[in-house]
């Protein structure tokens, strides 16, 4: 453990997901061409129904209703819609595919298993603070076996805006009348999670383990490099 800057008293913790808790990017892939798989099906063809694929519907979906950015089930939503659209369904018709084709995304992209470790240092977490999740993503929380752990569980949508953005962290605090020092956020990214927490006013903990997310602009409270080295905060 690195410290950069004094470690305050808290009373919470505040835990990104994806990345952080557990490396997202396999699951990512393997739903990503569950998603292939699943629409090659549907539309009876063997086009490559991928990234790139998507990409322009995506764009389109933003530029019509920018504030989608910020729900990634809605988002997702919207781009399927407007490629059934294109291939000649029915309005109605098109957003039912769509939302169903969301939910299976769902639940195959939180089609795994969160390390045994990890359910250990939160239920040894969760004995002495409140434990709150805050994600842009949409795992399943119940589906990987984490959601008993939390106190609060966020996900970024249209109504609260995606870290960095401030607003879960807000809702984190009003919530639990909590002073915004209170809370150790503990996150990968160097923008969304250190960059946003220390904004808000929140104490934060930068685990890069996986490689994933942008570096810190913003020194972070302390840096992780074992997430098991927050057992000290229960010792």
């Amino acid at each position: 453990m690195k410290c950069y800057r004094k470690l305050e008293p808290i009373k919470a913790i505040s835990f990104d997901l994806d990345d952080t808790l557990y490396s997202n990017q396999p699951n990512m892939r393997a739903a990503s061409q569950k998603m292939v798989a699943y629409f090659q099906n549907i539309f009876n063809s063997d086009k490559p129904y991928d990234f790139n694929y998507w990409l322009p519907f995506k764009k389109q979906a933003i530029a019509q209703r920018p504030a989608l950015k910020h729900d990634v089930a809605e988002v997702r939503v919207q781009c399927y819609y407007l490629g059934f659209i294109e291939h000649g369904y029915s309005e109605e018709e098109a957003l039912k595919k769509a939302r169903d084709a969301v939910d299976y995304f769902v639940i195959e992209r939180s089609n795994f298993s969160v390390p045994e470790d990890i359910h250990t240092l939160l239920q040894d977490l969760k004995s002495k603070y409140t434990l709150i999740s805050i994600s842009n993503g949409n795992v399943d929380t119940k589906a990987i076996g984490i959601d008993k752990y939390f106190d609060l569980i966020l996900h970024a949508d249209l109504n609260q805006r995606q870290k960095p953005s401030r607003d879960m962290f807000d809702i984190a605090c009003n919530t639990f009348g909590l002073k915004a020092n209170e809370i150790l956020h503990v996150g990968d990214c160097g923008k969304a999670d250190i960059r946003g927490a220390m904004l808000a006013g929140l104490q934060s903990a930068w685990f890069p383990r996986y490689n994933v997310g942008k570096p810190v602009s913003i020194l972070p409270t302390i840096e992780l490099s074992d997430i098991n080295e927050l057992r000290c905060l229960v010792s």
